[in-house]
């Protein structure tokens, strides 16, 4: 063991930093950070640069010159300056085991939950659900690894605390700032249990602080569309125009006016579709003057039709929170369609056996006319429903009132478009 103050930079929001900063707590190894180290600033000097060519942190450096940067590398370098503690285990197989459970953690959780923050917020590729969902089943497939090898065991490798449980405990703490939400943490208990042991020992607890888990992992938000309002034309310039711009100025065309929707072109119908969204947000659903009176004391079926809308793919749901992401993920993209359509869809059944359906309402006699304004509105299947028919006006009630139930699958949650 080492009695060397050593040196590391790392920025505060750097979970692989963190990860150093607490194998070197648990192995009583002494390191300090640069006061006053400003990410982004000072990696790039020259003087930091001299060291560390690539400019990344975390970075390390013992007195005597010694040097490294990437923080896996940092980590088990520190780890095994005090091999009294053990962090490194105590046989080859353990070695081997420990080096396991950290990749698996490294590559199929911490690398999803990254992989998803970037995407989120377009860092990496304009946002796509598809993919979105791809990272975070992959990452939840390693959780339920991790979470089962606990079910039997305090520690990933042998009875005591080792490298394995604080770099996967870091990167839990990450993913709960991202993906690992309530409901992961009911599915996944084993591994919160874990990561109260683990951050909670009296060497780490100023490491780990405060965790803040997400309620709800985190989704995509569209950015606002800009709208310029009564927009002031630039003044003029009064400065000469070369023969070029004046050439240009010849070819200069309006832009075509934007198309008008057919729908608008139907004959006026008695039936008002926002005078329903009031209706449907302001009344109960059911029963003597709910919304559902309303509405077939007013509906004018020559003008809207009813729909049932199915998700074609519900054997690729598994998570009820991701599958309802999903319907508002496909309301969102209905939204050029919104003065148009009406929509009550959710989610029936449980987690790895649910299903996604619900009703429209829309404008006109064709559904296709509304819905394809999504780019994926061919992933759902549509029956229009005749509220005559006893069997389809059940079904419409139901998913208006949120108490659907099909094959002994209940309505879990839910969305509408209004």
């Amino acid at each position: 063991m080492t009695s060397m103050t050593s040196t590391l930079w790392t920025a505060s929001h750097q979970f692989s930093g963190r990860t150093a900063r607490a194998v070197a707590a648990l192995g009583g190894i002494p390191i300090q950070q640069p006061a006053n180290y400003e990410h982004f600033v000072d990696n790039k000097k020259p003087e930091f640069l001299s060291k560390f060519p690539h400019g990344k942190v975390p970075a390390f450096e013992q007195p005597d010159g010694f040097k490294l940067f990437e923080g896996t590398a940092i980590i088990r370098y520190v780890a095994g300056l005090n091999p009294n503690v053990g962090l490194l285990g105590k046989n080859p197989r353990e070695a081997a085991l420990i080096d396991q459970w950290m990749h698996l953690s490294e590559l199929e959780v911490d690398a999803n939950t990254h992989l998803s923050f970037l995407l989120l917020n377009g860092s990496i590729t304009p946002y796509n659900k598809s993919i979105h969902n791809t990272f975070i089943e992959r990452q939840r497939r390693a959780l339920r690894t991790l979470n089962d090898h606990l079910s039997t065991r305090t520690f990933f490798v042998g009875e005591r605390i080792t490298l394995a449980d604080i770099y996967i405990a870091s990167q839990i703490c990450r993913a709960a700032t991202i993906t690992f939400d309530a409901a992961a943490r009911t599915e996944f208990y084993h591994l919160i249990r874990h990561l109260e042991t683990i951050i909670n020992q009296p060497q780490l607890k100023d490491v780990f602080q405060s965790i803040k888990f997400v309620e709800e992992a985190l989704q995509y938000v569209p950015p606002p569309k800009e709208k310029e309002l009564n927009p002031v034309p630039p003044k003029a310039e009064k400065k000469r125009k070369d023969k070029e711009a004046e050439e240009e100025e010849k070819f200069d065309v309006s832009p075509e006016p934007k198309a008008k929707n057919a729908l608008d072109d139907l004959p006026k119908s008695p039936f008002n579709l926002e005078d329903w969204k009031r209706q449907y947000s302001n009344r109960d659903t059911r029963g003597p003057g709910g919304s559902l009176e309303w509405f077939y004391n007013n509906f004018d079926p020559q003008g809207f039709s009813l729909w049932r809308v199915d998700f074609k793919y519900n054997e690729e749901l598994t998570q009820i929170f991701m599958s309802s992401n999903q319907i508002g993920g496909f309301f969102n993209r209905l939204e050029a369609s919104r003065k148009y359509l009406f929509g009550s869809v959710g989610v029936l059944g449980v987690t790895n056996n649910c299903a996604v359906t619900g009703a429209l309402i829309l404008r006109g006699l064709d559904v296709r006319s509304v819905v394809e304004v999504a780019p994926d509105w061919e992933s759902y299947s549509y029956k229009k429903l005749d509220i005559s028919n006893e069997e389809d006006r059940a079904f419409f009630e139901a998913a208006l009132a949120w108490d659907l139930e099909i094959d002994g699958k209940k309505w879990a949650d839910g969305k509408n478009f209004k």
